[in-house]
């Protein structure tokens, strides 16, 4: 592996962790870490084969009160590079990710634990009214986050998938496991998270169908979309008829009333 491929995808990590909390370009998104993996390996088939393989299990979950999720981005990062370098295609980087993204929690936890004294000194800073300086450190919270994703990056592509494989490998088997059943309860916890935030009695009906749609007849994610824009266009629709209706009193029979006299 090439030294700039190595520094590239180093410093894309810390750059995209950053954008996750920051600005929110997308980059922190497994698909295009994996798309950005691809392209700098000379891949970006088997790039984007495993980040979309790594969004699937990231959606509809959000690490809400600063809680840690799997880090699929980090997992598509490596997971690409090792899938190019060993030339097993994308179901071994793919599969090589999933575990490398369970892993991430605990240096996610523990970049966050870190932040915690800059943020007490910040508040300290407050209280003696030195903004400036309490300021600076928002900016000094970003160096563990960053470190904690561009150390182990650097790390594993010096050393190679192996060195991956042995720290996952001399791990407790009850923590892998626990992480494991983790990371497939999140998905379903995250949709139920979004579910409770969303109007879900007043379109209780609309609900219905979908989960109709995808648990009974297996209609792909795009098909269940296009009927559910289908019906939103043909509600919105109909609301707003209702709408100018009760506007101007005005119904068709009284249209063709007044239209006699």
């Amino acid at each position: 592996m090439q030294w700039w491929q190595i520094l590239l995808l180093t410093f894309y990590s810390g750059f995209a962790i950053y954008d996750g909390n920051n600005t929110t370009f997308g980059t922190v998104k497994p698909t295009m870490a994996g798309f950005v993996a691809g392209l700098i390996m000379g891949d970006v088939q088997t790039g984007l084969i495993v980040g979309g393989t790594l969004n699937l299990l990231v959606l509809g979950v959000g690490n809400f009160g600063g809680s840690s999720m799997p880090d699929y981005m980090t997992g598509a990062l490596l997971g690409t590079a090792f899938a190019v370098l060993s030339g097993k295609g994308a179901q071994f980087g793919a599969t090589l990710a999933v575990p490398i993204g369970l892993l991430m929690i605990q240096l996610d936890v523990l970049a966050r634990f870190c932040n915690t004294f800059l943020q007490h000194r910040a508040e300290k800073l407050v209280k003696e009214g030195k903004f400036k300086s309490a300021s600076h450190m928002n900016l000094y919270g970003i160096i563990p986050t960053s470190i904690s994703r561009m150390l182990p990056v650097f790390l594993a592509l010096v050393f190679g998938s192996q060195f991956v494989q042995n720290v996952v490998n001399n791990l407790p088997m009850w923590l892998m496991n626990g992480l494991k059943t983790a990371g497939g309860i999140l998905p379903a916890l995250g949709i139920a998270i979004l579910l409770r935030y969303l109007p879900l009695k007043k379109n209780f009906a609309f609900m219905l169908v979908g989960f109709f749609l995808a648990a009974f007849l297996k209609v792909p994610v795009i098909g269940a979309a296009i009927i559910g824009l289908a019906m939103a266009l043909v509600a919105f629709g109909y609301d707003n008829g209702h709408t100018a209706v009760q506007s101007t009193g005005v119904t068709d029979g009284d249209e063709g009333d007044m239209e006699d006299e």
